[in-house]
Parts: structure tokens; C-alpha cells; sequence
């Protein structure tokens, strides 16, 4: 994976990523399936120029769907918690 973008999906802002963000500097993101920790880690440095401390990843099953009699499976996804270095400036996910 050669682009950051094609690491870092989207951010996560919902009730507990926000309120995470908030009182651990950490930041929450949709990442690529096939991403590990390290190709995380150097594309949330490159798009916020920040240090990274901790990547903690994990792997969401996709839900059934119905839509009347048609049923279907959404796609697996991976999530990623990023926590911050002490004293860096917290981002906003307008920024990326």
C-alpha cells in the first residue's frame, strides 16, 4: 500500500470515539482489511504530522442485511484505536 488514503479509509466520529479522542488522545479510523500496524502508524504520522504511540486494531464481522425477501452480507471491516504522544498537538479529522 503505497498511498496513505489507501490505508486510512475514514475516521470514526461517533459518541465513544469522540469522548476517546477527548480524555486518551486517541483517535479512531476505518482502516484497510490487509493493513497491519505499521503501515497504520506511518499514515497517521504523514496526514497529521504527528508521533504515534499505540495502534490497537480490530476486525469487525459484517452484519446480515435484509431487504424484503432478499438477504446479504456486508463487508468485514477493520477498525483501528491510535493513540497519541504526549504533548502533540490533537487533530481534527478536517485536516485529513
Amino acid at each position: 500500500m503505497a498511498n496513505l488514503y489507501d490505508v486510512i479509509k475514514r475516521p470514526l466520529v461517533t459518541e465513544k470515539g469522540v469522548t476517546k479522542k477527548d480524555d486518551h488522545r486517541t483517535l479512531c479510523f476505518q482502516v484497510a482489511v490487509d493493513a497491519n500496524k505499521t503501515q497504520i502508524r506511518h499514515a497517521v504520522e504523514a496526514a497529521f504530522k504527528v508521533k504515534v504511540v499505540e495502534v490497537r486494531t480490530s476486525m469487525t464481522a459484517g452484519k446480515l442485511r435484509r431487504r424484503g425477501k432478499f438477504s446479504g452480507y456486508r463487508a468485514d471491516w477493520k477498525k483501528a484505536w491510535v493513540r497519541l504522544k504526549t504533548g502533540e498537538k490533537m487533530p481534527e479529522y478536517s485536516e485529513i
